[in-house]
């Protein structure tokens, strides 16, 4: 899950990317309005509106535009009412008014990708080489043969097959299937297994030390 922080405080922002890294969130930190608009693509902005080389509405509103499934979360310490609604009017998705906890901040970041995720549309067929989903009718096939998942398994499946030959986080798979990245390695381990185990062949889900797990390209 990688988060872009456009922060013009240097305090603050390493406080921030700290803290977010802790939490597993990988984070690109942009200084000013122009770094913000080269970042690279991520999965959601934290955007302070008080930028020294530009006006943070604007940026929110040329973010938005090019990308529109894009989560993003104004951060500032612009606290009226009017600021409120000029920010979400314009495409931020959420509006966190310093100073706040990291666990609302955490807890809103969640809520936006939740969003954000169910607003991307979504292939009814996906996989790659032997795995085959059907996310519509929920059925899974290897080489051709049905497969019997539970939900879980299903939807980790699932998380996995939309990035075939491409790792996929811990975090990812938690925020999924579980809707947090609060839950703990070893329960996506211990279901990762069984769907393992299931499969036919433990080499189609493979393991991406420190990072998360692949579903393997063919």
């Amino acid at each position: 899950m990688r988060i872009l922080l456009v922060e013009d405080d240097r305090r603050v922002a390493a406080a921030l990317t700290s803290a977010l890294t802790r939490r597993g969130f990988e984070v690109e930190h942009a200084a000013t309005a122009a770094a913000a608009l080269a970042a690279a693509p991520c999965d959601l902005v934290l955007l302070d509106l008080n930028l020294p080389d530009g006006d943070g509405v604007e940026i929110c509103r040329q973010l938005r535009a090019e990308r529109p499934q894009l989560g993003i979360i104004a951060v500032t310490a612009r606290g009226e009412e009017r600021d409120r609604v000029l920010g979400l009017r314009v495409g931020a998705d959420d509006y966190v008014v310093k100073p706040f906890s990291m666990a609302e901040l955490h807890a809103r970041i969640e809520a936006v990708l939740r969003r954000a995720a169910r607003s991307t549309p979504a292939q009814v067929v996906i996989g790659t080489g032997r795995v085959r989903v059907d996310t519509a009718a929920r059925t899974v096939t290897v080489d051709g043969a049905p497969v019997a998942l539970t939900r879980k398994e299903f939807d980790i499946l699932v998380s996995l097959a939309r990035q075939p030959g491409h790792a996929v986080t811990h975090e990812r798979i938690l925020l999924d299937v579980w809707q947090t990245t609060w839950g703990t390695r070893h329960t996506v381990e211990v279901h990762v297994a069984s769907l393992r185990g299931k499969l036919g062949d433990p080499g189609l889900v493979e393991t991406v030390r420190g990072v998360g797990y692949r579903l393997r390209g063919e």
